[in-house]
């Protein structure tokens, strides 16, 4: 498996750092891959691990806390959709799968089982790049806007928590993963507003990212999974037919 960008451009490209003190871990079994993508991102200026297969990159996810994982689907030891359940147990970073799986069956997988994006090989770097910092960025701004501290908004059977991001459903805490909760988050505070597919995408993903709208609406069939009391028949996240989504109220959600 060939990366598509030439290596001898980016291998000219110096020392030049565009970001700094940013942990990522890649995580592939293909030596070349593994070595020509961790050399790219140490030229930009990232502190990177790698790791050839599962049971190391757990060690090191527990160890080092990076802030972002390139992972691989086929994996010896512990297989790419298995490991990132495991890795969900631990972290809520940004997970972005890469793989030779073209089938979308294989991309709904990996974000069920908690990836925030996949990138089909071969790719190009810089695009892999383009990726990683919106992933990153996104990431970092839902989880540190001081306007969203000490707030709970109460609703039926929900309840959630913006200064410790936990959300409740029937008093027992429903684990999230990051995607998911920032939908939910966008969606609440917008109440009763629709918001298309694309929007969604947008605010959630990033206008530089490079995926389809079937990533929003599998996180919105995720989220309904854990937040509705009928999943079949939504009654917070509902679909406007022609349009898009909202979180539908009848009264105004206030936060206390």
């Amino acid at each position: 498996m060939r990366i598509t960008l030439m290596d001898a451009n980016f291998l000219k490209l110096g020392d030049e750092s565009i970001m700094s003190d940013e942990k990522l871990l890649i995580v592939e079994d293909d030596m070349d891959i593994r070595e020509l993508t961790a050399l790219y991102f140490k030229k930009k200026g990232y502190d990177v691990w790698t790791a050839a297969e599962g049971y190391e990159a757990l060690k090191l996810v527990k160890k080092e806390k990076p802030q972002l994982i390139l992972l691989d689907v086929m994996l010896p030891g512990i297989e790419g959709f298995e490991l990132c359940k495991k890795i969900r147990l631990y972290t809520d970073v940004p997970v972005l799968f890469l793989s030779s799986k073209r089938d979308p069956v294989d991309k709904v997988l990996g974000l069920e089982v908690g990836a925030d994006d996949f990138i089909t090989k071969p790719f190009d770097l810089m695009e892999l790049e383009a990726r990683v910092r919106a992933n990153l960025r996104r990431n970092s701004m839902v989880l540190s806007e001081p306007n969203r501290k000490k707030r709970v908004f109460t609703y039926n059977h929900l309840v959630i928590d913006l200064d410790s991001y936990d959300v409740f459903v029937r008093g027992e805490k429903v684990s999230l993963y990051t995607k998911e909760l920032q939908l939910l988050i966008l969606l609440v505070e917008n109440q009763n507003q629709v918001f298309s597919a694309e929007q969604l995408y947008d605010l959630i993903w990033g206008v530089d990212s490079f995926g389809d709208l079937k990533t929003v609406q599998v996180h919105v069939s995720n989220l309904r999974r854990k937040i509705e009391e009928d999943p079949s028949k939504p009654a917070l996240i509902q679909t406007v037919r022609g349009f898009g989504y909202k979180f539908n109220v009848q009264k105004k959600i206030e936060s206390h």
